[in-house]
């Protein structure tokens, strides 16, 4: 009878335990979330994050805020490494760009090596362009070519190691010319080419909307055509092996119970839904829409087999 006693008491502890962590976790959210971005305020993924964000409070009644932690699309990544360190319980989320759950654990981040994190989904694809100046001597990729082989054309890119840069390089490769040289700068906008600092520049089509009349966009960098420049064909199309998008996403540790990620999903996709998000789009070119955790995961694998070709191909 005692040893019954003991079972029974040690079931009714156990029942309660869990009974109270499932009844902790059913009132997700009971305090503010974070949503972290790993770059400056003012861009495409801060603007749609800070909607998300905005959504989320009105949803549940708690604040939800954005919290921008620059640190360089090639490393180290100090906002991806906040949300790792955090406890996984859906008040720490992370927006990141590809480069975060691809590169991340390949440069030898401590705190991303392996990759910690699970996608909620991807939500946007950035408008990324290789532009030239008006008065360039060449309109396309081809005229571009050719008057690369007989002429130095110096490169600005935002960091040598992010994705958009090495794109842009291993096309030139492939396309049987190198750059005669290339910088890094912190903005590569209307100014850069106007000021002829650089020949050509690949940046974001939303830093040269002001000057789209005064600039030749050569390519974009991604699997599909920015609707605002229909005409322009995409890198992929140039180079096929070169196919890989520059998105953005919501993740979150991996531990992360399912209520919260369901939680999080719903204002997500309420947002991008929206009308406000289709004006963006609209407005800036870039293509906004909700890519589940499944297809998001299928998405990075693709993207991780596309890097080692890039990486291939510019090792040659």
């Amino acid at each position: 009878m005692r040893k019954l006693l003991s079972v029974a008491l040690a079931l009714s502890v156990s029942c309660t335990a869990l009974l109270a962590s499932t009844a902790a976790v059913a009132e997700y959210p009971e305090k503010p979330v974070s949503f972290v971005v790993p770059w400056p305020p003012g861009d495409l993924e801060d603007v749609l994050t800070r909607m998300i964000a905005e959504e989320f409070q009105k949803d549940y009644g708690v604040a939800a805020a954005v919290v921008n932690k620059p640190g360089g699309g090639g490393g180290p990544f100090p906002g991806a490494v906040e949300v790792a360190k955090a406890p996984a319980d859906g008040y720490t989320v992370g927006s990141f760009i590809i480069a975060v759950p691809t590169i991340g654990p390949q440069i030898g981040i401590p705190e991303l090596t392996p990759n910690p994190f699970e996608p909620l989904g991807n939500f946007f694809t950035y408008p990324f362009v290789i532009a030239a100046g008006k008065d360039a001597p060449y309109d396309d990729i081809d005229g571009l070519v050719a008057y690369a082989k007989d002429n130095d054309l110096a490169l600005g890119h935002f960091g040598a190691q992010l994705i958009p840069t090495r794109v842009t390089l291993a096309l030139a490769k492939e396309k049987g010319f190198e750059f005669g040289s290339d910088a890094a700068f912190d903005d590569l906008n209307c100014n850069t080419l106007a000021s002829g600092d650089v020949d050509v520049m690949n940046t974001t089509l939303q830093q040269i909307l002001p000057c789209i009349d005064d600039v030749k966009i050569i390519a974009s960098i991604g699997a599909e055509r920015i609707p605002l420049t229909p005409d322009v064909p995409t890198v992929a199309e140039l180079v096929p092996e070169l196919n890989v998008s520059l998105w953005n996403g919501l993740f979150v540790h991996k531990d992360t119970p399912q209520i919260a990620r369901d939680k999080i999903i719903a204002s997500a996709k309420k947002v991008i839904a929206s009308d406000a998000a289709k004006k963006l789009a609209a407005e800036t070119g870039a293509l906004i829409y909700w890519q589940d955790a499944e297809a998001s995961n299928k998405q990075i694998e693709a993207d991780l087999e596309t890097l080692k070709v890039l990486d291939k191909v510019l090792e040659e």
